[in-house]
């Protein structure tokens, strides 16, 4: 089991690291590659109410995915570089382009590592949750596109376009109610700082990187400023901090993604 600071700094590090190679992959429509990345984890959590598969089995598939993940984003990083400018819009990938991302990649490992301070376990849950979470992320666009060609005005579009991410958002946020019961881990903490996570990532798959990030490094911020400030402090500060920061990443992610023409 995961004690003490060491351990859950390193679950905190390896999470920052493969939501940057998420993010990136995603950003490249690589996300099936992402998914081949993740397929043995989410084989053996299937199993896992029937099957228990042992500590080494349970420390290595997240390093092995974690692996994949990282090799993809190389690759797939080498094609996007070698691209010629022409074909390009006439301009190459600049190294300041990819600021943002490292940015929600630093708040990401933040909130993750303020979330197993207290709940050490929910950094499993998490974990193997970000296979159907890549999953969703792909669904949303087919149905996106799905609910374009349904209606007929803006704002028919932008009430479907509602429907998809509530239902999205909510198939995500769903399983993980009962796994963070089965593993101790108080739900609220967990169920909002996943919702921050997922729909930052959705709003980074449509190559919008800037807002979740300064979002998502204020909730960082205040959450880990919290223990020397008035309270609320821990699990109840990092909720707040979640809390507000889902409210405004919807909130954006309604206001962008319900345009048609996000979406041609």
């Amino acid at each position: 089991p995961l004690a003490g600071p060491g351990p859950v700094l390193l679950a905190a590090a390896a999470q920052s690291l493969y939501l940057a190679a998420a993010g990136v992959l995603l950003v490249l429509a690589r996300g099936r590659l992402l998914l081949a990345a993740l397929a043995p984890l989410i084989a053996v959590a299937a199993v896992l109410p029937w099957w228990e598969p042992g500590t080494w089995v349970r420390a290595g598939l997240p390093l092995l995915a974690l692996a994949a993940a990282l090799a993809g984003t190389g690759d797939a990083l080498r094609g996007a570089l070698a691209t010629p400018a022409a074909t390009a819009g006439g301009t190459r990938p600049r190294p300041l382009w990819s600021l943002p991302y490292g940015l929600f990649g630093l708040a990401a490992g933040v909130l993750v590592l303020l979330e197993g301070r207290h709940e050490p376990y929910a950094l499993i849950v998490l974990t193997v949750s970000m296979g159907p979470a890549e999953w969703l992320l792909y669904r949303y666009r087919g149905l996106s596109v799905a609910a374009l060609r349904a209606t007929a005005t803006p704002a028919g579009f932008l009430l479907r376009s509602a429907a998809v991410l509530a239902g999205c958002l909510g198939a995500y946020l769903l399983p993980l109610l009962p796994a963070a019961r089965l593993t101790g881990a108080a739900p609220a903490p967990l169920l909002l700082l996943a919702a921050t996570l997922w729909t930052a990532l959705l709003l980074q798959a449509f190559g919008t990187a800037w807002p979740p990030a300064v979002i998502c490094l204020a909730a960082a911020t205040v959450a880990g400023l919290a223990p020397v400030l008035r309270p609320p402090s821990g699990p109840a500060a990092l909720s707040l901090c979640c809390a507000a920061a889902v409210l405004a990443l919807v909130t954006y992610a309604l206001l962008l993604l319900g345009r048609p023409a996000r979406h041609l």
